[in-house]
């Protein structure tokens, strides 16, 4: 299972839950997951927090392959570490939307075979960003293991019609915008 090998190999961080989705071979991640490693902290081998994650995942896999990868990116630019890093474990229909900070309108772009498609989000959950952008209603996931909801998530990809303008990776990575962050605390 790939998703129980990022786990031995400390590729998932934060992590929600990693379960079953229902079927058998069928495995749900959510949580952070690891696009580059913190450095070794000690002599016992620990590694310090990563250096770069992609915040909020959500990760459906089946058997060695990747079917589903979303979450939320602070920096367009990271896009070519999960693409370094992850491609090669996502399968040839996987479904991948990612949230990112620093663009200003959807984009849709082909690597290797893959579509991803790429909508800003200035604040917000990506969980609850996903499921408003898919249509999906709270009452469609009533009773069902959080491992499920993820896979009704892959399924309802499956119809979704991205609205984007078609690009290359250098054009998204060249169309970023600047982020401001408004303060949170007390007054």
């Amino acid at each position: 299972m790939i998703l129980q090998s990022y786990e031995e190999k400390g590729l998932l961080f934060n992590s929600n839950f990693t379960e079953s989705a229902g079927a058998p071979d069928l495995f749900a991640y959510r949580g952070d997951l690891v696009l580059v490693e913190g450095e070794i902290g000690d002599s016992s081998g620990r590694r310090k927090p990563p250096v770069a994650t992609i915040r909020q995942s959500v990760l459906l896999a089946k058997g060695d392959k990747l079917t589903l990868a979303a979450g939320l990116f602070d920096d367009i630019a990271r896009l070519p570490l999960f693409v370094e890093r992850y491609a090669a474990d996502l399968a040839p229909d996987a479904k991948v939307l990612f949230f990112v900070n620093n663009i200003g309108k959807p984009l849709s772009l082909t690597l290797d075979g893959v579509r991803y498609a790429l909508l800003p989000l200035e604040d917000g959950m990506v969980w609850n960003e996903l499921l408003e952008e898919l249509a999906i209603e709270k009452s469609d996931l009533k009773g069902q293991s959080a491992g499920e909801k993820v896979a009704t998530v892959c399924s309802a990809m499956k119809d979704y019609k991205f609205k984007g303008d078609e690009a290359t990776l250098e054009v998204a990575l060249a169309s970023t915008i600047e982020v401001k962050r408004s303060g949170r605390g007390p007054v």
